[in-house]
């Protein structure tokens, strides 16, 4: 048997998916580890995440391949959500090239000469659940992993295969909130 790194799953309907997943490569990183993030979805590129990738080099890469506006099953519209507006809009064939070119970098990085020790696949779980994403190949990926490397999948919904797949799953779920959204810079953001 082949030995692959480990998959930890953080889905939900809960916040703090991503920010379980970010405080996980600091603490990967704090080690002198190498870590990847590939943001499937994800295109704003004015989160700490994404603002603080110089200043983190050559330990820590992000990549992030969506588009703009939040995907919905339902009808297309504009939010406002703290001062920030984006459109909401349906899933298109732009999107499913988008996440196949996120996966397939994905394979690149695992099959560098030098992968990382921790590999984060921000909202990978809601691509796969929209089927922008094929669980199937995604989980291919994820048996080819590298010994060292551990995989990070978060996702508000992920889909059964996932959830069997990963050595260890947390389901976040949201127990109390404001009424109103709340979108502070360096929390949320």
């Amino acid at each position: 048997m082949i030995t692959v790194g480990h998959v930890y799953l953080y889905f939900g309907t809960g916040g703090g998916k991503t920010a379980a997943s970010l405080g996980l490569a600091l603490r990967s990183l704090g080690h002198g580890h190498r870590v990847v993030v590939v943001q499937f979805l994800k295109h704003w590129e004015e989160t700490g995440e994404y603002r603080i990738r110089d200043m983190l080099k050559p330990l820590y890469e992000i990549r992030q391949f969506g588009r703009p506006g939040w995907i919905t099953s339902g009808v297309e519209s504009e939010v406002t959500v703290g001062g920030f507006t984006t459109s909401v809009r349906s899933v298109d064939d732009k999107d499913k090239e988008a996440a196949n070119k996120a996966l397939d970098y994905t394979e690149r990085v695992l099959s560098s000469r030098n992968p990382p020790e921790l590999l984060i696949l921000d909202e990978v779980c809601l691509a796969a659940h929209l089927g922008i994403v094929d669980p199937v190949k995604l989980i291919d990926v994820l048996d080819s992993l590298p010994e060292k490397t551990d995989a990070v999948l978060t996702g508000r919904y992920a889909p059964q295969e996932l959830i069997n797949r990963a050595d260890f799953v947390n389901e976040v779920r949201e127990v109390k909130a404001p009424a109103s959204l709340i979108f502070r810079k360096g929390v949320q953001f």
